[in-house]
């Protein structure tokens, strides 16, 4: 008899210091899918749902689908929207009758008008319906603010392993290989987490160059073979968040007899994190920098791309700040493929004029014009679309994006792309899609941090990562904690990593 297995995913990072709530329309934006439709929406892609859909197959599942829901960071959810998304997900669980085992996609940080840890609250009330017997797995973002209350309600914690994420499907087909050994009696896991007292650590979880991330994947990687151990999971933290639980964590997975064992692995873990607490490979430079590597890379092979990190909407930056583009603009920069400004007002007067028109715009800058306001321009419109497309590049491949009305200005030598979504800029569609060529560019901006880096290090020249002032700075100094746990480290200049409470 197959086993009954509910499926769901509930995504969101919250930067608590937004401005923006996150409605249910947000989600509609990116996808709020119900039941049985998420298997032709993500069937053969490369996240965590379509990881899911083929262990389906492979262990011949009956298959519970509840709902799949993902937003672009921002702000709180609004009260609606975590409950409507919540009880989407536990009505199925109520409906389903006997279920043998649920599978979740779960980011780890999300945050509502009312919950804290939104995904603790999620896992508390499906055991609650199910029972203590089980199994419960979920995958997490490598920047969850990871919870006891999450390891409380689940099996196991399954976070990702690299930044960018390009390993959401993996890491899906290792929760659900988890889930089949448990059905089958191979494996009783139980999940425990232990957190220090730091805000930030791991050096952000950052995988694309030799570290301080790779070395601790590398010993986790070695601890998972030991016996007993089913899973070792490094959380970087996402530090945009007040709540009493930002920061970086481990979660082990484990046998019955191995809790000792689990939890001296993740002393180690967080003593090396907590010894190396110094390094930090974010490389953030001021806007000049970029100028002057764009003015001195003019005739060259291949963009400079130029990271406006800070105003990052994949940690809920707002995407519309501007003191990048209006310094290319007064440095009359040329050759520039500029990707994105959130702008929907601007893209509807752009359709109203038609490809080929000149428009006098106010461009960006109108959420918080104090982290620049809008530009006031000429501009040509030069293509206008309705801003869809199909990822192709390492990360999230084959899952649809949509960036709403979309209208490509040209502003000088600068081709921007105006966008009615806010979208981080992680795959090279945003540009191809838009009939403009990145790799022939002689400089690319992207509103990102560090997920860009998988498509577009291969074609770039040279990498600036940027601080323009946005909401995601990296400078602590601009946010202001309430709810924070104290004392943490490096706001309140502590010695000991546990701040009294030993793992």
């Amino acid at each position: 008899m197959a086993y009954r297995v509910l499926i769901a995913q509930f995504m969101h990072e919250t930067n608590t210091f937004s401005k923006l709530k996150t409605t249910l329309e947000d989600y509609r934006k990116r996808w709020l899918i119900e039941g049985e439709a998420i298997v032709p929406r993500f069937t053969g892609t490369k996240n965590e749902v379509g990881g899911y859909i083929d262990s389906v197959k492979k262990y011949g599942w009956e298959p519970v689908w509840a709902a799949a829901a993902n937003a672009t960071p921002s702000g709180k959810l609004t009260k609606e929207t975590w409950e409507h998304i919540r009880d989407l997900i536990l009505d199925a669980a109520k409906k389903a009758g006997k279920l043998d085992a649920i599978c979740l996609s779960l980011h780890g940080a999300a945050v509502t008008e009312t919950e804290d840890d939104a995904e603790g609250a999620l896992l508390a009330a499906l055991r609650a319906i199910v029972g203590p017997d089980v199994p419960i797995v979920a995958t997490l973002d490598l920047h969850a603010n990871a919870t006891a209350g999450m390891a409380r309600h689940a099996n196991a914690l399954v976070s990702y392993r690299t930044y960018p994420h390009i390993d959401g499907y993996e890491r899906a087909v290792q929760a659900a290989a988890l889930v089949q050994e448990t059905l089958e009696g191979r494996k009783k896991p139980r999940c425990l987490l232990v957190q220090p007292a730091m805000l930030q650590g791991a050096d952000s979880g950052k995988t694309t160059q030799p570290g301080l991330m790779r070395d601790l994947l590398a010993r986790a990687d070695a601890f998972e073979k030991e016996p007993g151990i089913n899973v070792v999971s490094i959380q970087a933290g996402f530090t945009w968040s007040d709540i009493p639980y930002t920061g970086p964590s481990i979660a082990v997975s484990h046998e019955p007899g191995a809790e000792k064992r689990a939890r001296e692995m993740a002393a180690a873990l967080l003593d090396e994190i907590w010894k190396r607490r110094d390094e930090n490979t974010s490389n953030y430079r001021p806007i000049a920098d970029a100028i002057a590597a764009a003015r001195a890379g003019v005739g060259k092979d291949g963009p400079l791309v130029v990271a406006d990190g800070t105003d990052n909407p994949g940690g809920g930056g707002y995407n519309d700040t501007t003191p990048v583009l209006q310094a290319l603009i007064d440095a009359d920069v040329q050759n520039v493929a500029f990707g994105t400004i959130f702008d929907p007002g601007t893209v509807q007067q752009a359709i109203a004029a038609g490809v080929g028109a000149e428009i006098d715009v106010v461009l960006g800058g109108h959420t918080d014009p104090s982290m620049g306001g809008p530009v006031k321009a000429r501009a040509f419109v030069k293509m206008l679309s309705d801003g869809s497309f199909k990822n192709d590049g390492p990360m999230n491949a084959g899952v649809e994006t949509s960036m709403g009305p979309t209208a490509v200005l040209r502003i000088g030598g600068i081709d921007v792309v105006t966008i009615s979504n806010r979208i981080q800029t992680i795959d090279l569609q945003v540009f191809f899609s838009q009939g403009i060529d990145p790799r022939t560019k002689s400089v690319v901006v992207v509103k990102s941090v560090q997920h860009f880096r998988a498509a577009y290090a291969p074609i770039a020249r040279e990498i600036v990562l940027v601080d323009s002032g946005g909401i995601c700075s990296p400078d602590l100094s601009r946010l202001k904690f309430t709810k924070l746990r104290r004392p943490i480290w490096p706001l309140d200049g502590i010695n000991d990593p546990y701040a009294g409470q030993r793992p």
